[in-house]
């Protein structure tokens, strides 16, 4: 097999000058190497991503992967003769960091081998458009690399769950779903029978009777939602009713945030776990402050509706 060592796509090149920093790849045919070293330490190492992978090194000023493509999410994709691998380095920056979030598109390419054929899908999923964003919401297969062939599911098994915002020309957002409650019927309406999967601004309160839970982000622009197939509504449809998020990552609260229950750490954030006390409030009441108007750009939603799904016994 061919392929191109030492390639990476620059994308955001001014965000990589802000923190003075370099970005080296190195594709093999079974595996790459990614090297990040910043010269002047603005980014905190142990907050790089690549996909759901952890790094493999940390130093003060490097950050360091080494991984097969069966690993962190990588995705497949096949244009003419070429086969490119492709995944994304995150940096999720704190609150109050004056290093801005961050994503970063990697790729790895080679000849596409005349045997290879990518697997094909026919997905349904719902898009919505608000003012320069586009959002989509969908059932995905149980690894996120492609949507569900099936909207039936077993009592008891994994419903995967992603939601995406294409930003388009916004500045960078952070997606998050800020409210899912499951109903029998496409449009909400008084009296309908309700089921909580998501309140309280972003606590999956399902999880703390379930499996369910946030999948580690690929995107700031993505969000992985795992939900264990539950008896309400048994045999019947079920359609998912979601209020998606987009939101300036420098402007995170507790009323903006992505939880989930852990049997055993409690509450956490999905996003930094060093910030898991912006969960507390999941246990009462999660307040929302004063909402600035959208010319200032801090943020939009959306309604979403996923469905229909059906759980089986």
């Amino acid at each position: 097999m061919a392929f191109i060592w030492d390639l990476a796509m620059w994308f955001c090149l001014g965000a990589v000058m802000a923190v003075n920093a370099e970005l080296r790849t190195d594709c093999r045919p079974d595996y790459m190497s990614l090297v990040w070293t910043d010269s002047r330490l603005q980014a905190d190492p142990s907050l790089f991503r690549l996909g759901s992978c952890f790094p493999a090194t940390i130093s003060p000023r490097e950050v360091a992967f080494s991984v097969t493509y069966d690993d962190c999410n990588f995705r497949r994709l096949v244009t003419g003769n070429e086969l490119n691998y492709t995944n994304d380095l995150i940096y999720t920056s704190s609150p109050d960091s004056y290093v801005n979030p961050f994503s970063l598109p990697v790729v790895c390419s080679f000849e596409r081998p005349k045997d290879w054929y990518p697997m094909t899908y026919d997905p349904e999923f719902s898009t919505y458009g608000v003012e320069d964003l586009v959002f989509q919401v969908g059932l995905m297969n149980a690894d996120f690399t492609g949507p569900s062939e099936s909207n039936v599911y077993p009592l008891g098994s994994m419903i995967s769950v992603m939601a995406a915002v294409d930003q388009q020309d916004h500045q960078p957002l952070l997606l998050f779903l800020e409210e899912c409650i499951a109903s029998t019927t496409p449009d909400l309406h008084p009296g309908a029978d309700l089921y909580p999967i998501i309140t309280n601004k972003g606590c999956l309160v399902d999880s703390k009777v379930s499996r369910s839970k946030f999948e580690p982000r690929e995107k700031l622009s993505e969000i992985h939602l795992s939900v264990q197939a539950f008896k309400f509504a048994l045999g019947h449809e079920v359609f998912i009713h979601c209020t998606l998020v987009a939101w300036d990552p420098n402007g995170l609260d507790d009323t903006k945030k992505a939880c989930h229950y852990n049997k055993d750490h409690g509450w956490e954030l999905l996003d930094n776990p060093a910030y898991n006390g912006l969960c507390d409030c999941c246990e009462s009441t999660c307040k929302s402050r004063k909402r600035r108007n959208l010319s200032e750009k801090h943020g939009l939603e959306k309604k979403a509706v996923v469905g229909p799904l059906t759980i089986t016994a």
